[in-house]
């Protein structure tokens, strides 16, 4: 039986060989592992590879210094090396969801948005929460470049829309006023993402704070005005209606209210 080889995207591009770190290698090497594993056990193409390098200007030996990172990182990994395999003129590494934390990542969110369709709010919130556990900072730290680059923020977006969902959940369980700190912060590091504003006025209104859940909005319609030029969003703007006219529907939760509706989120 194989040594488990465990690999990691959700924070610094990582392995380990049992419970020991591999070391990867140069900063280009530890890229090319970046994109395979990216690649979900979908082939890469050598040409892929040398694209998200080296971009438009490759050097002449590109193809080759990418046939020796794969030799070298094959030589790290030790008895993980038939990891990536050579699939005609592509690589590809096949890793299992307890072997690479993004296929973690989205195995748990599948499994939450399932307990969800069926109102087990309880489990899809556990599940969240073990899922933004994976994370370990910024997605592919260490890792430099455009590709690197839309890949983080094809990532973050993911990270974003399970945390989004974790928050909705403790909001429908009652833990309205847990989560208005934490929303506050996101929506302070993302003022022109109107999600978290309109979750943030949701939960303000929830705690009995009125007055700052409409100021919340007024501070959104000024700065979208300043910044972009539009209005709120209709959701955002039937929101705000909705709590200015004291909308007792606005009260309802999906259970009888908790003090604490779920562990509060680590921000990253």
């Amino acid at each position: 039986m194989r040594e488990q080889v465990r690999f990691a995207v959700l924070g610094p591009v990582s392995a380990w060989r049992g419970a020991v770190e591999v070391d990867l290698g140069a900063p280009r090497q530890r890229a090319v592992l970046a994109v395979l594993l990216l690649a979900e056990g979908g082939r890469v193409p050598v040409d892929g590879l040398v694209d998200a390098l080296w971009g438009d200007a490759p050097p002449a030996s590109a193809v080759g210094s990418v046939r020796t990172y794969v030799h070298r990182l094959r030589r790290a990994l030790g008895e993980g090396a038939s990891l990536i395999r050579s699939v005609g003129d592509a690589y590809v590494v096949r890793a299992l969801p307890e072997d690479l934390d993004l296929a973690a990542f989205r195995e748990l969110t599948a499994r939450a948005e399932a307990a969800r369709r069926v109102g087990d709010l309880e489990q899809a919130a556990a599940h969240l929460r073990d899922a933004l556990a994976l994370w370990r900072g910024p997605a592919l730290a260490g890792v430099r470049g455009e590709f690197a680059q839309a890949g983080r923020e094809q990532l973050e977006a993911l990270r974003l829309s399970a945390l989004e969902s974790l928050l909705a959940i403790r909001l429908d369980l009652g833990g309205h006023a847990d989560a208005v700190p934490e929303l506050a912060a996101l929506v302070a590091g993302s003022p022109l993402d109107e999600r978290f504003r309109e979750m943030l006025m949701l939960a303000l209104y929830r705690s009995g704070r009125q007055s700052a859940a409409l100021q919340t909005y007024a501070e959104a319609r000024t700065l979208l005005a300043d910044e972009l030029g539009v209005d709120p969003a209709p959701a955002l703007q039937r929101l705000y209606e909705r709590i200015l006219r004291a909308d007792p529907a606005l009260l309802a939760v999906a259970r009888s209210e908790e003090p604490n509706g779920g562990a509060p989120v680590e921000m990253t």
